[in-house]
């Protein structure tokens, strides 16, 4: 037997308050009512919600933390909405709230800087609690940025002396060979995801500062053999392009008082057939040590058009059907 519709009323603060609840074109509650199966009628801050018990309940409740959202100075985006939607369907909807009261850091205009997903926040609190984190995972996840804005925490705090960026300079594609410039010239476009997340938390000028002081390095891997690396945040980008060989390199490079996060999606090696990835064997050989935190994102922690959370999980499907 079909469970009778009822009608809820949900009151908002006030009308400015309605507008970013809503969305565009109040495109939220549309989202709200495809997902819950409900229909919800708007009329200046007050929403009258038709549905189950159950569906009239969730939408309320996502309703007023939206709106508590809203009011703290923090409206939600799409994707906050979707997630939060996400969340409520499976029964975590004050895990939503949780996430907006943990701030990694500031970026350049002043903006908090949060952890947008469970497995975001997770990995927060992994580089708080290790020395060494390796988290693994699809693009769009946040895995860059969030290392971006913990290690400028870090800096501004006085925990480190200095950031050190890196990445392997191989060849996804294209021969270094044939680009303009000396290596570091070439290498150069490699390094431009991590000088845009930190253009983003740090802004343009201080960046420029701090990297001519040296208080920022941005480097190739193999720039880092044979140097100790003492009160440093260290970051490697694109570790599933390093090999066993550079892998074992770097994390034997730490000093005393430094920090390092392993970054890197195992389904995107450009590594030539037959080279193992440093990353994926790393994770095998290291996860009994203590200090040493792993942690995989998947497609629910994408951070990005709507769209690439579907690119990537049709693609996990072809590779299992593949296999």
């Amino acid at each position: 037997m079909q469970a009778a519709n009822l009608t809820r009323q949900v009151v908002l603060p006030d009308n400015a308050t309605a507008l970013e609840v809503f969305g565009r074109y109040d495109q939220y509650l549309r989202l709200l009512e495809e997902a819950f199966g409900v229909s919800v009628r708007a009329r200046g801050n007050e929403v009258a919600v038709t549905g189950t018990a159950q569906g009239c309940a969730s939408v309320a409740g996502l309703l007023e933390d939206l709106a508590r959202a809203t009011r703290q100075g923090n409206p939600p985006s799409e994707q906050e909405v979707r997630y939060a939607i996400s969340l409520a369907r499976e029964g975590k909807s004050a895990s939503f709230e949780d996430l907006r009261q943990d701030v990694v850091a500031a970026d350049a205009r002043g903006k908090p800087i949060r952890a947008k997903t469970l497995g975001q926040r997770e990995y927060v609190r992994l580089v708080r609690s290790r020395d060494i984190v390796f988290a693994a995972g699809p693009a769009g996840t946040g895995k860059t940025y969030l290392a971006m804005a913990l290690a400028v925490t870090a800096l501004r705090e006085r925990r480190v002396n200095r950031i050190i960026l890196t990445r392997p300079a191989v060849e996804a594609g294209e021969k270094l060979g044939f680009l303009p410039g000396d290596l570091l010239e070439k290498v150069d476009p490699y390094f431009r995801p991590l000088y845009d997340a930190l253009f983003d938390v740090l802004g343009a000028e201080a960046f420029n500062k701090f990297r001519e002081r040296g208080v920022v390095e941005i480097a190739p891997l193999g720039y880092m053999r044979g140097r100790t690396l003492d009160d440093s945040f260290v970051v490697l980008d694109e570790a599933q392009n390093t090999t066993p060989e550079q892998m074992k390199m770097l994390l034997t490079r730490l000093g005393f008082g430094s920090k390092a996060i392993i970054t890197g999606d195992v389904t995107q090696v450009d590594l030539p057939r037959g080279t193992p990835s440093g990353l994926a064997e790393a994770q095998k050989i290291l996860s009994a040590v203590p200090g040493i935190g792993f942690i995989t994102l998947t497609e629910r922690d994408v951070v990005r058009h709507p769209l690439v959370q579907e690119i990537i999980r049709a693609y996990e499907r072809y590779e299992a059907e593949r296999k």
